[in-house]
């Protein structure tokens, strides 16, 4: 393939604004979907996303912006999929898709596909699509949107079986305020990945409930734990988990003030509802979704996964965060 191949990002939100401003740093040319199709005259007419990181200024000579996914996909060699879990699945079955299967598909989904027995994106390319694993990655690693938009320093982290795609992804995404490297860890930083919005939650959680910088230090330190015992298990590789597609991605979704997930997360600890506090953050909470999907897949696995269970229990048992959260702190002491 040639080293800057025709690149598509898929979605029209926060993660996919900001990344579409990443490649056009290097790109001629970025095919970008998005259904809406108001929002997408507004950018080429104003060169900035009415809805997300309106800070963002696109050179719209750069953008070819289409409403209709079959035309983005059909001039397309890489696909980045940055449409949020909960409306994945929905994105491709309302309308029929096809050549999928001969694309190369970038996740930058970090969640369950939702209405899928469980799977997570790659899974879902792999089984909706007929695409081969090794044709599929995963954009992974601490990177906020927001920070994306401000030109502050960031790294990322292309992981794909195949590691020349790696490759590729890394070049096409390298400018002055993002560094990348690659992995062939395509299962472990998309599990990874999935499991830090449901440890963010857990840490809004605790915040909310008034504990301090010391106790979210312990807990953020038995996170990675657990997430490297139910990696280990999922997909038995050498890894490492310090590095910053692993911790570093947790950490910054546990502590920043940036982080949905942490938000969310702070507002049920706060007394919200759910159901409430979904509404006022009026965005998605990926580790909602994430808690239900990654308690269905551990049914399978049995890894024991104390702070995941916790934050289960509290947002789809009702358990009361107060006393669930006090039972956790006692076992991670």
């Amino acid at each position: 393939m040639e080293t800057k191949p025709r690149i598509a990002v898929l979605g029209g939100g926060s993660w996919a604004t900001a990344i579409v401003k990443i490649l056009t740093e290097n790109l001629e040319q970025v095919n970008w979907w998005m259904r809406d199709k108001e929002c997408a005259n507004h950018i080429m007419q104003f060169k900035h996303n009415p809805r997300y990181i309106q800070a963002i200024q696109f050179d719209i000579d750069k953008l070819n912006i289409n409403t209709e996914i079959q035309k983005i996909v059909d001039v397309s060699d890489i696909l980045i999929i940055a449409i949020p879990s909960p409306y994945l699945a929905k994105a491709f079955d309302e309308v029929e898709v096809t050549g999928i299967d001969k694309k190369i598909i970038i996740s930058a989904t970090k969640g369950v596909v939702l209405g899928e027995p469980n799977r997570i994106p790659a899974r879902y390319f792999h089984k909706q699509f007929n695409v081969p694993y090794e044709k599929i990655g995963m954009i992974a690693g601490p990177c906020h949107a927001e920070e994306v938009a401000m030109e502050r320093l960031s790294y990322l982290t292309m992981a794909c079986e195949d590691i020349e795609i790696a490759k590729i992804m890394a070049n096409a995404m390298s400018c002055r305020y993002i560094h990348t490297s690659t992995s062939d860890d395509l299962f472990g930083t998309e599990f990874s990945a999935i499991l830090k919005n449901v440890y963010a939650v857990a840490s809004g959680i605790y915040h909310g409930l008034g504990y301090g910088d010391n106790f979210q230090a312990v807990l953020i330190s038995a996170a990675l734990r657990e997430t490297k015992e139910f990696i280990d298990v999922v997909h038995p590789i050498h890894r490492d988990v310090k590095s910053s597609a692993y911790m570093g991605d947790l950490l910054v979704t546990a502590y920043s003030q940036f982080s949905r997930n942490r938000n969310f997360g702070s507002m049920v600890g706060k007394g919200y509802s759910v159901r409430s506090a979904q509404i006022e953050m009026n965005m998605v909470a990926e580790g909602y979704y994430a808690a239900k999907g990654i308690y269905e897949i551990n049914k399978k696995f049995q890894v024991k996964m104390p702070i995941m269970e916790a934050v289960y229990n509290i947002l789809y048992e009702k358990i009361s965060p107060i006393m669930e959260m006090k039972l956790l702190a006692a076992k991670l002491s």
